[in-house]
């Protein structure tokens, strides 16, 4: 039987399970898709667990109806404005008598660049080797099986606040489900519409979510800088709300279908039905109104995100420019917006190289879910050498998460 693969992405606006199957022939297809909204989560922190719960629920059950199977674990992505990204280096001696580098090297190196100082209350959730440096060749990227008596590694780690991660593992745990792994969004992103060349080259991933956006630069092929910001497509749907005077629901309608990012790139005699609040009638606007009020927030997301990669002393680094996913990067105009304000190559990122229904997820919305599943791919081999564990119940499942990460 083909192994099963999930990816859940539970956002502050939506909650999405992509479900796929592992063929002999070691491809990737995927088999089911479910969607639903998130209520219970805000700049994606959970605020109330039951209504979680329940959006994981649908979604897979979503997604398992149209897959035609029933599945127990799933790899969950993360992204909360407490989550944080910092670089450090180890150093270690080439032990062995012939001065060889292993495998146990390699390990060894990465948890002494690990052992890092970090508040009490926050956990490691990724340390992601950059490159090594073998004696005084710098640029290594694998260094095993090269001669040397010293090893240094330099890694990006990402870590995330304990009770965040708990209340996550409760959540998904409520839902029937064992959490394989927790992944940072950006990281399950950059899996899903990043090449290699522009990894190599210099990129930045810019993820537009629901209540946050996350920022994830690449260089010299390995993860140099990240950050999350407390500003997402949510904000945009604030905005349309008050600035039309029309329900959050409807404002979350008009968005999806009407909103560009730019007023010149609108008809100036296109317009738009508005519903109305309290049983009032609805209104008819011209759409540049609807845009006037869309590109100042986006305008001050790219802005803060082009602040954000100045900080970090990248931005000349990333030659082959900024992709952008998340649901954000569907609204019209939004790279044609980020061409303007990064002065740089801009692409809206797509899930490539999957099979099965990619027309279903052929959008920068569910670029993470897909690159869940293919984190999950890279990681089976690992995991399948463990011995399985029989259906552990919603109590096993919070035991052995905290157990993975406290």
């Amino acid at each position: 039987m083909d192994e099963v693969i999930v990816g859940l992405d539970i956002g502050t606006s939506k909650t999405c399970a992509v479900i796929g199957f592992l063929s002999e022939n070691g491809q990737m297809e995927i088999a089911g898709v479910g969607i639903s909204p998130s209520k219970g989560l805000k700049n994606g922190v959970i605020v109330n667990i039951e209504s979680t719960i329940e959006s994981i629920a649908k979604a897979m059950e979503d997604a398992e109806l149209m897959a035609g199977a029933e599945v127990t674990s799933a790899y969950v992505g993360i992204s909360n404005e407490q989550i944080q990204g910092e670089n450090s280096r180890g150093v270690v001696a080439v032990s062995n008598r012939n001065k060889t580098i292993s495998h146990a090297e390699i390990k060894r190196v990465i948890e002494a660049a690990q052992a890092i100082v970090i508040p009490a209350e926050r956990q490691i959730i990724h340390v992601l080797s950059r490159e090594f440096q073998v004696d005084s060749q710098k640029g290594v990227k694998d260094p095993v099986g090269m001669s040397g008596v010293r090893l240094e590694a330099e890694v990006h780690i990402v870590t995330a606040s304990s009770t965040a991660l708990i209340n996550l593992g409760k959540a998904v745990a409520g839902a029937g489900l064992d959490c394989l792994d927790v992944v940072f969004s950006p990281i399950a992103s950059a899996e899903a519409v990043l090449s290699r060349d522009e990894k190599e080259l210099g990129v930045a991933l810019v993820d537009i979510g629901g209540g946050t956006t996350d920022i994830l630069v690449y260089t010299d092929g390995g993860a140099s800088y990240s950050a999350v910001l407390p500003v997402g497509g949510s904000h945009v749907t604030g905005d349309i709300s008050i600035g039309l005077r029309t329900p959050i629901d409807s404002a979350e309608v008009i968005k999806k279908k009407f909103a560009c990012s730019l007023i010149e790139l609108v008809d100036a005699t296109e317009t738009i039905e508005v519903p109305g609040v309290g049983g009032r009638a609805p209104k008819r606007i011209f759409r540049n109104e609807l845009a006037a009020i869309v590109e100042p927030r986006m305008a001050e997301i790219m802005e803060l995100v082009d602040r954000e990669l100045l900080k970090s002393g990248r931005k000349n680094m990333i030659a082959a420019g900024i992709v952008l996913s998340g649901g954000g990067a569907m609204i019209d105009g939004c790279a044609e917006l980020a061409e303007k304000i990064f002065n740089l190559p801009v692409r809206v990122g797509i899930p490539k190289d999957v099979m099965g229904l990619k027309d279903k997820v052929a959008s920068p919305v569910y670029a993470n879910a897909v690159g869940l599943l293919k984190y999950g791919l890279r990681n089976y081999r690992a995991r399948s050498s463990r011995p399985k564990k029989k259906g552990l119940g919603i109590t096993g499942s919070i035991k052995r998460f905290v157990e993975n990460y406290f």
